[in-house]
């Protein structure tokens, strides 16, 4: 599991301020990574030729794939979310397929996912659900809570179903970020288990090389072609849940 031990990026030298620790960490490093490539991706697509180049297309794409999203999902008012929510899928995006790329080749380089931790994965969830929750409540006020009693229910069932639906909407949170959390953290330790697999079979000699590195190595490779189609899904998902929790503080349903 040391492939997910968050370390000081420069140095073993930690920078303790007031009690806290302050040390730039290999996570912290590879989010700025991810944020630079995102930025350099959106700069080299945002000059708005006339004959659109390969840079503009794909910006241009990702662009109006999260507008549409967010048009079906809430309606024309979703457009105002395209920025936070464009941000947010890309970054997923990038920080999936940066920690899959296979920089380990550079001598002194490891990648990181920086999705692989709850922590981060944890505080994206959150700002989305204080987004809604910040949007909810300055759109509709206290009438906001009708969404957590669906129209039509008797007026017996109202108090259990109000607190069956709050108790959903609070879990929220924790299951947007615990899914992406999940996923990213399996992927890597099957891929981790692959590639021990392969070393010691070349270790123990030609004929485990035939019978285990051989096999592992095909499978890994199918396995990081599958890791990389997850990469792009737990983004995906990621946004559509978020448009669709937005869609219920802007239409509440």
């Amino acid at each position: 599991m040391h492939q997910f031990l968050i370390e000081p990026a420069f140095g073993e030298q930690r920078w303790i301020v007031g009690g806290y620790d302050l040390t730039f960490t290999n996570s912290a490093l590879w989010m700025v990574i991810t944020l630079g490539a995102l930025w350099l991706f959106v700069l080299l697509g945002s000059r708005r030729e006339l004959v659109p180049g390969r840079w503009q297309m794909a910006v241009e794409s990702f662009t109006g794939f999260i507008q549409n999203m967010l048009t079906s999902n809430i309606g024309p008012e979703g457009k105002r979310f395209v920025p936070y929510v464009f941000s947010l899928f890309m970054f997923i995006l990038f920080a999936n397929v940066l920690g899959l790329l296979p920089f380990g080749v550079i001598p002194g380089v490891h990648p990181f996912t920086v999705t692989s931790h709850l922590t981060v994965t944890g505080v994206l969830a959150i700002i989305s659900f204080a987004i809604v929750l910040i949007v909810g409540f300055g759109r509709h006020g206290f009438h906001f809570f009708s969404l957590f009693v669906p129209h039509g229910t008797p007026a017996l069932m109202i108090p259990l179903i109000f607190v069956v639906e709050l108790l959903s909407f609070l879990v929220r949170p924790f299951s947007l970020g615990l899914r992406l959390f999940v996923a990213m953290t399996a992927g890597h330790i099957l891929l981790k288990v692959l590639a021990a697999f392969v070393i010691n079979g070349i270790n123990l000699g030609p004929a485990y090389a035939a019978i285990i590195t051989v096999p592992s190595f095909i499978l890994m490779i199918g396995i990081t072609l599958l890791e990389l189609l997850v990469a792009a899904i737990q983004a995906y998902v990621f946004a559509l849940l978020t448009s669709v929790y937005l869609n219920d503080a802007v239409n509440l349903h």
